[in-house]
């Protein structure tokens, strides 16, 4: 309702409401703007039955072998935090999204947009990082390309990565086939990564230092699949969290989605640093850890194998998927009480992969 006497403003509705017209920092998010961004401008655009599956890569079959085909770019702010820097991070997003359609890295690519002024040093630097990351991984980068933009265009370093892999036969993930009844496994605790990333860009320092979690997953998935293949879907809870994942699972598979706080880990620093800063875990980027969609009946035996493998000694059973409420994710808290736990439609944390 407007009211028109003197010296009122009209009354508008407090919500904000995104741009219709420019593109916003939330449209990088990986919740709400960037799901809306990718439905209604790029699939229309370049829609084929790959893409519309819509998970982390592709998988091609080309004369009886199946690749996995995926790419990634990477502006983080700073280029350098506690666990990891920009060049690493670059390896490990890419073999991740790769390893969560159940592949095996075979060779990455790497483009650079360098920033006018920036110091060879740091150049170097994160070369050498990228190298050490991926000879760790066990692929090499065979190809790429390299691009300057003018001072004040480039905030220092840009990398995007392309990565290849081959998916064993027998092996079907994907974000549809969640199906009620299957169980949510959860690989490790939360948020380190966007904390550590936060609390160097803001000079921010905590009595336990947080560092990132950033890691290749390929052998954790490797050693969930020699276990049982009846694993429906696999993500990693980067861009938006574990809840964008859970969200972007359950809207796939037009499935609801019921997880236990109770259940998922967070360290005390982590948490401690999320209440000060009023942020919520589930919505924090993570680049070493996995959530796993699974048949019920051997969901126990994947999370053995999780614990046992050094990236996973922290999983847990966090939750189930249900036949209620498709599309939605609800939260059971710690009071017996339940939440939906929505998409963000904003960005909590930018830049921070």
């Amino acid at each position: 309702m407007n009211d028109k006497r003197p010296g009122l403003e009209p009354l508008t509705c407090p919500v904000l409401l995104p741009a219709k017209d420019t593109v916003l920092l939330g449209h990088g998010s990986g919740g709400r703007l960037t799901a809306e961004l990718v439905r209604k401008l790029f699939l229309p655009a370049f829609h084929n039955p790959a893409l519309a599956r819509l998970d982390d890569q592709a998988v091609i079959s080309l004369d009886g072998l199946r690749l996995a085909f995926t790419t990634d770019s990477f502006v983080v702010q700073p280029l350098f935090f506690p666990g990891g820097d920009i060049g690493s991070l670059a390896v490990h997003g890419t073999v991740n999204d790769l390893a969560m359609g159940g592949a095996q890295p075979l060779c990455l690519s790497a483009a650079f947009i360098l920033e006018e002024g920036l110091p060879l040093a740091t150049l170097e630097r994160v070369v050498r990082s990228m190298q050490e990351a991926a000879a760790a991984v066990g692929v090499e980068i065979v190809t790429g390309d390299t691009k300057v933009v003018e001072k004040g265009s480039g905030d220092g370093l840009f990398i995007n990565t392309t990565g290849l892999g081959v998916v064993p036969a027998g092996v079907e993930l994907s974000a549809d086939r969640a199906r009620p009844g299957d169980r949510v496994l959860l690989s490790g605790s939360l948020g380190e990564h966007g904390i550590a990333v936060l609390a160097r860009r803001e000079g921010l320092e905590f009595d336990c230092p947080i560092e990132s979690d950033s890691a290749p997953l390929h052998t954790l998935v490797a050693a969930m699949l020699s276990v049982s293949r009846a694993i429906r879907c696999l993500r990693d809870p980067t861009r938006g969290g574990l809840a964008t994942a859970l969200n972007e699972i359950a809207a796939q598979s037009r499935v609801g989605i019921r997880i236990e706080e109770a259940a998922i880990p967070v360290r005390e620093e982590v948490q401690g640093a999320c209440e000060l800063l009023g942020l919520d875990p589930l919505y924090v980027a993570n680049e070493g850890k996995l959530v796993a969609i699974v048949a019920p009946e051997v969901a126990e035996p994947l999370l053995a194998a999780l614990r046992a493998h050094p990236l996973g000694a922290r999983a847990q059973l966090i939750g189930a998927v249900t036949d209620g409420r498709p599309g939605e994710v609800v939260l059971r808290t710690r009071l017996g009480t339940s939440r939906l736990v929505d998409m963000l439609s904003g960005d909590q944390l930018p830049r921070i992969c």
